[in-house]
């Protein structure tokens, strides 16, 4: 085991039971948090992708139009 994740775990055994569970609720759900985030950077580097090779299908097929600097002009509301 890493050193701080073994000093940190004897650290919390320490503790009374109601401050151990509420550590150990905390870091699952980090971890559960971290492996939702790596999740969806996974399909949205996928979406990305087909959104890019979509993009550039339309440029090759000559369904685009060259933008001008009115283009990035704020609009009044």
């Amino acid at each position: 085991m890493v050193t701080k994740l073994a000093e940190a775990i004897a650290r919390i055994q320490e503790l009374d039971e109601e401050s151990q569970e509420m550590w150990g609720a905390w870091i699952l759900e980090g971890i559960e948090s971290e492996r939702k985030w790596d999740e969806l950077f996974a399909t949205s580097q996928d979406l990305l992708e087909e959104m890019a090779d979509r993009a550039l299908a339309e440029e090759k097929a000559g369904l685009t139009e060259d933008l001008t600097e009115a283009d990035f002009a704020l609009q009044e509301e």
